[in-house]
């Protein structure tokens, strides 16, 4: 069919860009968001997040008439739901965004409409759309009930794209598409293959779900591998990096670059979604994460010992006149995201149990979420540089890497990254 108008619910950093894009194609797309704030800023043809070249795509797409974001679902050919999927108590799936969206979209529906989940979610959300959508409108048929009949197609397409490379991303990279029945599937392919260069392939509905969960849980795998192995070394006296490039000499081997924990909304949370299903069968992956939720800690006993080094050094000083400068707050390079970010969480525990001051640093942050100042300073690179005494690098922000080295061996730096020490 035809898709005239598209609606995206949740224009966050998968959401917008995935409207935009679609809107960039001359579709007419209906986004659709609860903060009002951003919906006013998208129809002024900005942006509420930093993503490259995602500003220049928005302003077009509203100047031009074919982006448009409003809080209340309107009717379309095809609902795109991509909002958030947190966990919630001891790790488990917090669904209640998409059941919201759910029940948001389902007055609007009509025969012959396409919903595909694109927010990551555990095993059997999608079919438990589909039950939500079914219950309010029982006036429709659809998959789980109709089979190949129904009167509403759905299916689940994960995002797979790189916060900072969003936009070609979703052009260039394939699509796993999962519908509910092959025609669910054939239909939101037709969707993707508007803007999709990439393959669009088929599977069914939890395929595609647990195949998103295992690309994140492999990575946190990876990872977790290369924040014990720093460990390791920092107790046996080694350089992580060094050793890690020299390893990685090996024709088959690829081990990944330690840092200070794992972040994001994707690698951090969707290894507890396998978790939570199969306890008993998902050992190497909650250990996996178990490691990785570690690292910060082992980071702030980093910055104890930097504290006691530097009043050793300094027995005229008190703790309290110590400054440490805390650079890069996102959950990865280049970016302004903080969602589930380690940098951010460490940063806010220094500056709790620290007396002194305790400076945050991080060029794409403009200002710091209100519920989070308290004693934290959010400062710039050459302010931090002349008052901090202990540097604490977070994250490998392309500015960072650009410090003069002069500049850096003045002060004592705990380097999670390795850009210094390299």
């Amino acid at each position: 069919m035809p898709f005239t108008t598209i609606s995206v619910i949740g224009l966050g950093y998968i959401g917008l860009p995935t409207a935009a894009v679609f809107a960039s194609r001359k579709k007419q797309v209906i986004g659709v968001d609860v903060n009002q704030n951003a919906v006013d800023i998208i129809n002024r043809g900005q942006i509420h997040i930093v993503e490259p070249d995602l500003d220049m795509v928005v302003h077009a797409a509203v100047t031009e008439g074919y982006l448009r974001a409003t809080t209340k679902p309107e009717p379309a050919d095809a609902f795109l739901i991509a909002v958030p999927t947190p966990f919630k108590g001891d790790y488990e799936p917090d669904l209640t965004y998409i059941e919201s969206a759910s029940k948001s979209i389902a007055p609007v529906l009509k025969k012959g409409d396409l919903v595909i989940l694109e927010s990551t979610s555990p095993v059997g959300a999608t079919e438990q759309m589909a039950a939500w959508l079914a219950e309010a409108r029982p006036d429709l048929s659809f998959p789980q009930t109709h089979g190949e009949n129904s009167d509403i197609r759905v299916a689940h397409c994960p995002e797979r794209v790189l916060p900072g490379h969003v936009l070609r991303e979703l052009v260039q990279n394939d699509r796993v598409i999962g519908g509910m029945t092959p025609k669910c599937s054939q239909l939101a392919i037709s969707l993707y293959k508007i803007f999709v260069q990439g393959e669009c392939i088929v599977t069914n509905a939890r395929t595609a779900e647990m195949c998103k969960l295992t690309e994140n849980s492999s990575r946190d795998v990876g990872i977790a591998f290369a924040n014990e192995l720093s460990m390791i070394c920092d107790k046996l006296g080694i350089n992580v990096w060094e050793l890690i490039s020299l390893a990685n000499r090996h024709p088959r081997v690829n081990i990944l670059q330690p840092g200070p924990g794992v972040g994001g909304h994707c690698i951090a949370v969707d290894p507890w979604f396998i978790v939570s299903k199969t306890p008993e069968q998902a050992r190497l992956i909650r250990t996996a994460r178990e490691v990785n939720d570690s690292k910060p800690q082992w980071v702030i006993e980093k910055v104890k010992i930097a504290i006691s080094d530097f009043l050793q050094a300094n027995p005229e000083k008190t703790a309290r006149e110590v400054t440490i400068a805390c650079f890069g707050l996102a959950f990865k390079p280049d970016i302004d995201d903080l969602r589930e970010s380690p940098a951010f969480s460490i940063t806010q525990q220094i500056a709790e149990i620290h007396s002194g001051i305790v400076l945050a640093v991080d060029p794409n942050i403009t200002s710091l979420p209100s519920d989070h100042k308290g004693r934290l300073t959010l400062t710039t690179i050459d302010t931090a540089l002349c008052e901090l005494d202990i540097l604490l690098l977070l994250v490998d922000h392309k500015e960072f890497k650009e410090i003069p080295k002069i500049e850096i061996q003045k002060h004592i730096v705990i380097d999670t990254r390795g850009i210094y020490q390299k």
